[in-house]
C-alpha cells in the first residue's frame, strides 16, 4: 500500500487536505487499525429477520407515519463499488380497480458483517428516502434526525471504502463473534 490511493470514488466531495490525510493513513497502513479502535464490535444483525426487525424499529421511532415496507433484506447482487450499498425501490401493481403498492428496502451484503454505525447509517439513508427521494438538505436533514452522528458514520465509510479498495485488509474479518463479545 506504498502507492497514492485514488480516493476519488468515495472522498471526491471532501476537501483535499482532508483527501491527503486520509491517504496517509492508507498509505501508512494504519486505517484499519484506526477503524477497529474506533469500532470494536461488529452487529449481531446477521439473517433477514434481524434485519427486518432493526429496520422496522428505527421506523416505528422516527417514520410512524410512514408506509409500511414489504420486504427488508441483504442482497448480494448490490455492487458496492459500481452501484450502491443499499436501495429503497417502490413498485405499484394494479390488481383490479385497486393500485396496490410495495416498498423494498435492500441493503448490501457486504453490511452483515460490519459495526453497526454503518449498518445503522444506510438504513437510515434508505429510509430517510421513503419521505425524501433527492439527496438535498431536507433529505441529510431527515437522516441526522434519525442519527445525530450520520455525517461522521458516512465520512468513516467512505474511508473504510477507500481503505478496502487500495487494498487494505478488512479489519473485522479476524473477529468472530466471540472475540467481538470478548472486546466488547
Amino acid at each position: 500500500m506504498s502507492s497514492k490511493p485514488n480516493l476519488t470514488p468515495y472522498l471526491g466531495g471532501y476537501s483535499e487536505s482532508l483527501r491527503e490525510q486520509i491517504g496517509r493513513s492508507i498509505s501508512d497502513g494504519k486505517l484499519g487499525a484506526h477503524f477497529l479502535a474506533k469500532y470494536p464490535a461488529l452487529h449481531q444483525v446477521r439473517n433477514e429477520r434481524a434485519l427486518q426487525v432493526y429496520v422496522a424499529d428505527l421506523k416505528n421511532s422516527h417514520l410512524r407515519s410512514a408506509p409500511p415496507l414489504s420486504k427488508v433484506c441483504y442482497d448480494n447482487q448490490i455492487h458496492v463499488i459500481r452501484n450502491a450499498l443499499g436501495t429503497h425501490t417502490t413498485i405499484s401493481r394494479v390488481q383490479g380497480l385497486k393500485l396496490k403498492t410495495k416498498r423494498e428496502i435492500r441493503i448490501a451484503t457486504m453490511f452483515r458483517s460490519m459495526p453497526e454505525a454503518f449498518l445503522k447509517m444506510i438504513v437510515v439513508h434508505e429510509l430517510a428516502h421513503m419521505r425524501i427521494s433527492e439527496h438535498d438538505k431536507a433529505f441529510y436533514q431527515l437522516c441526522c434526525h434519525m442519527e445525530p452522528a450520520y455525517h461522521q458514520y458516512e465520512f468513516d465509510l467512505r474511508a473504510y471504502l477507500s481503505w478496502r479498495a487500495a487494498g487494505g485488509a478488512d479489519p473485522w474479518q479476524p473477529l468472530t463473534s466471540e472475540d467481538a463479545q470478548i472486546k466488547a
